[in-house]
Order: C-alpha cells, then structure tokens, then sequence
C-alpha cells in the first residue's frame, strides 16, 4: 500500500489505485497465467488492461498488453466513449 500511496502522490493521480495482496480480484479477472522466464515456469499476472465506465459497463478488455503506444491506444478509446 505505500507504494501505491508514493506513486498516486508522485504523478498526482485523481483516483485511487487497487491494491490485491491476496490476487482475489486478478483472480476474478482471469490475469493469474503461467509465465515461463529462464526455463522455470510460474503462476504471474498477465499485463491486462480492462476499461470500465462510469456505469461499471465493461467496455474494453486488452490481453497481454504491450508497453509502447498501450496508454495512447487508452486514452482515446475513452475520450470517444460517449
């Protein structure tokens, strides 16, 4: 949780950030995968990012999200929900 307290104070976030220690809602979201790194394979979570609006509507699920141009692809799939 502090470190959720440093990032939101760092780039001034206007929301709360998540915080599931016990993978209870990764778990719900189905991102808990096996990961394979250096021959060893492992449960870990699956970069996801799931867009939900004002009215708790899923409206966009992305699986296996690759950094570059993600947050772009984001932010103006949201700026044109109605």
């Amino acid at each position: 949780m502090k470190s959720h307290e440093k990032f939101v104070a760092k780039y001034n976030l206007p929301f709360l950030l998540l915080s599931d220690e016990a993978g209870e809602v990764a778990a719900r979201y189905g991102v808990i995968k096996p990961k394979t790194m250096y021959g060893k394979t492992r449960m870990g979570i699956e970069r996801s990012t799931f867009v939900i609006d004002r009215d708790g509507v899923l409206r966009r699920i992305d699986r296996k999200v690759k950094v570059d141009g993600h947050v772009e692809q984001v932010l103006a799939f949201v700026r044109a929900l109605p």
